[in-house]
């Protein structure tokens, strides 16, 4: 009995030798093993990878929306009363400005921005912009807005 557990731990042992492997296995070989893993989880890494950039992205893509709608809203407080013919077209002006200025080549398309007038003092710019896809199964459009009071210098008349 001693001698057939010697002969089988001796041919195990030396079958185990060969492949590199762990020498005793509990039912059968793993040999490809590692290939089929290769095969499922690289995909996933990938998609993963893209979802990080995806998402930065459209972060990077939201921010500058924001920062676009908030420089044209300042200069549409700013000229609303002092030029109001012409406010509008400077606000949204500026706003493309800060586009071309902080995200060049961020946005598919040229990003619409859009002003108005909310009643006699508040003024609202708003940008609206298509942030490109590494996925194609995602259509990622960023909006941003500001508002606020329209600036009026009232002169002082000493009472």
């Amino acid at each position: 009995m001693t001698r057939t557990v010697a002969g089988f731990l001796r041919r195990r042992l030396s079958q185990g030798a060969d492949r590199g492997g762990a020498v005793l296995r509990a039912g059968g070989s793993d040999r490809g093993a590692s290939a089929i893993e290769f095969v499922f989880l690289t995909p996933l890494l990938f998609l993963m990878i893209f979802g990080a950039v995806q998402f930065a992205m459209y972060s990077f893509g939201e921010s500058v929306a924001k920062a676009a709608a908030q420089a044209g809203a300042r200069t549409a407080r700013a000229q609303a009363d002092a030029d109001p013919a012409g406010w509008s077209g400077a606000a949204e002006q500026k706003a493309y400005d800060y586009i071309d200025q902080l995200g060049r080549g961020l946005f598919e398309t040229r990003p619409d921005v859009d002003s108005a007038r909310l009643g006699d003092n508040t003024v609202r710019v708003e940008v609206t912009a298509r942030v490109p896809s590494i996925l194609p199964w995602l259509d990622l459009t960023v909006r941003a807005s500001s508002e606020g009071p329209v600036e009026r210098f009232v002169p002082d008349d000493g009472g």
